[in-house]
């Protein structure tokens, strides 16, 4: 076992959370037991996690999309929002969140768990809030069409990509990556003349705005484009604590968005 303490800290650290400002709290979100054994992690905090951690008799679930957010403001722990928090405060059960800090971090984040797969080399941070990154860019080892850019995002992040190209067929060699809701952010990699801008959601306006301004946009889905950094946590932990005798798990969400 470990101590909800140690593994806190660690990971607060590591993911360098004091540095961000948020929208949501960053780290412990609900107090549970003190010592560690049960490790689930999935993307969102919701109903079907919450559930399939208490199944798993989880001592901890680390996500992406924790459950408190500024723009929710102040919620009562009733309906749907209370299905979500009682279970993990009856079954003593720490939800533990990080948003920013997980899409941006070189080692573990979502943009590099997309990165690695598309084998993107010469990795940088990209993106800013506030004055801190919130994902990477790079260039691909090998330069490929945006079509078969495509293809290979899907193949990837097993879901159905949107591509706005202004020529599916001209080479992409340098891209930013801002994984899940960042659909405006394509114009920062606009400016820093980047060949393609990957993330998860588009809008209308923006599938126009970034084929006539010049940039292949790809959005892969937001669950799909961040599945990958709650899982390169588990393998940070598995690694790291090894000698803990820690029990980890990864629970998918079948979240088409």
């Amino acid at each position: 076992m470990i101590s909800r303490k140690d593994i806190i800290k660690d990971l607060n650290s590591y993911l360098n959370i004091y540095e961000y400002n948020d929208y949501g709290p960053n780290g412990l979100q609900i107090e549970g037991k003190e010592e560690i054994q049960k490790i689930a992690f999935a993307v969102s905090a919701t109903r079907y996690s919450v559930e399939k951690a208490v199944e798993l008799k989880a001592d901890m679930l680390i996500v992406h999309h924790g459950l408190f957010w500024k723009f929710h403001g102040t919620r009562t722990i009733t309906g749907a929002f209370g299905k979500r928090v009682k279970p993990l405060i009856q079954n003593e059960i720490n939800l533990v969140g990080y948003h920013l800090p997980l899409d941006a971090h070189i080692e573990v984040g979502n943009a590099k768990g997309i990165a690695d797969r598309i084998e993107l080399t010469d990795l940088k941070p990209f993106g800013d809030s506030k004055g801190m990154p919130t994902g990477l860019r790079g260039k691909l080892k090998t330069p490929i069409s945006a079509k078969e850019l495509s293809s290979k995002l899907e193949e990837v992040l097993d879901h159905k990509v949107i591509l706005s190209s202004y020529d599916d067929n001209e080479l992409v060699n340098s891209i930013g990556i801002i994984t899940g809701g960042a659909n405006s952010d394509w114009v920062q990699a606009q400016k820093l003349g980047l060949d393609a801008y990957i993330t998860g959601e588009i809008s209308e306006h923006d599938w126009h705005e970034a084929k006539e301004g010049g940039i292949h946009f790809f959005a892969g889905g937001h669950n799909a484009t961040e599945q990958f950094g709650v899982q390169n946590l588990l393998k940070y932990i598995h690694d790291k604590y090894s000698n803990a005798d820690l029990e980890l798990f990864y629970i998918p969400s079948e979240n088409p968005a």
